[in-house]
């Protein structure tokens, strides 16, 4: 029995437009609802929301029964602390991991490294007897084609060393950080200033000229459809707890 097949992996590689949504609400009761909308793939927040691993397994393991694709973001890439996370978020289950803060090729490198087993890296062994895996008796040597690992540019430094980063065999795709990115180029919290758009169109050119799959994330339907239209593949057009905050805050308007 051969072990899943990384649809959404594939999808990147055939250039097919994935739309997304951000979880941050860190419940899988949540998630549920999410996973029933019909997204191409939607992103468990490990960095910035209260996720910790069991309430990700659990997320995961309710999105698995719906078409939606599940990734995770790790809370940190680097060092032995990033390299542990690698190896535990893929053994609950998870196929693709996005990874904030990749700033040089060295970086993308070790975390390409951590998401493989050897000898073309140094991941654990324990996860391919445990949880879901071990149910795939394969699972070992057929891991490190369906892994798909997805680095955040989101600084000044990565967007000068991107051509770089996207070189590094291993990286499935790059991901802008609208956010960090507008502070880091001295506009903080105006990602839509020019010269940051600007920054951006750059990067998915870049991104894709390399053969790789650019991704962002924008709350906003125009700037979403101007990133799809400029060549990124992989888009989050919202964020759950966006949503929530939103319509209840235009719900209590109207009666307030």
């Amino acid at each position: 029995m051969h072990s899943p097949v990384n649809s959404f992996k594939q999808a990147l590689a055939g250039k097919r437009p994935q739309i997304g949504l951000w979880l941050g609400l860190a419940d899988h009761y949540t998630t549920e609802i999410c996973a029933g909308a019909g997204f191409d793939w939607l992103l468990i927040d490990g960095e910035h929301s209260p996720n910790d691993l069991r309430s990700i397994l659990q997320q995961a393991q309710v999105i698995a029964a719906y078409p939606s694709h599940a990734i995770a973001r790790v809370p940190v890439g680097h060092g032995h602390v990033g390299t542990a996370l690698v190896k535990q978020y893929l053994d609950l289950g998870l196929q693709t991991l996005l990874v904030p803060m990749v700033d040089t090729a060295q970086q993308a490198a070790d975390l390409v490294r951590a998401m493989r087993y050897p000898p073309g890296g140094i991941r654990g062994m324990g996860g391919a007897r445990a949880s879901r895996w071990g149910r795939y008796p394969a699972y070992a040597k057929e891991a490190n084609a369906q892994v798909c690992l997805l680095v955040q540019a989101e600084t000044r430094e990565s967007l000068d060393n991107l051509d770089a980063i996207c070189a590094v065999d291993g990286v499935d795709g790059v991901f802008i950080g609208p956010a960090d990115l507008s502070a880091s180029l001295g506009h903080l919290g105006d990602p839509g200033h020019a010269d940051v758009q600007k920054a951006i169109a750059d990067a998915i050119a870049r991104i894709n000229k390399a053969g790789k799959a650019a991704g962002i994330l924008s709350p906003d339907e125009t700037l979403a459809r101007r990133y799809l239209e400029l060549g990124a593949t992989f888009v989050a057009v919202g964020l759950d707890t966006n949503l929530l905050a939103r319509a209840t805050s235009a719900l209590a308007a109207k009666f307030k």
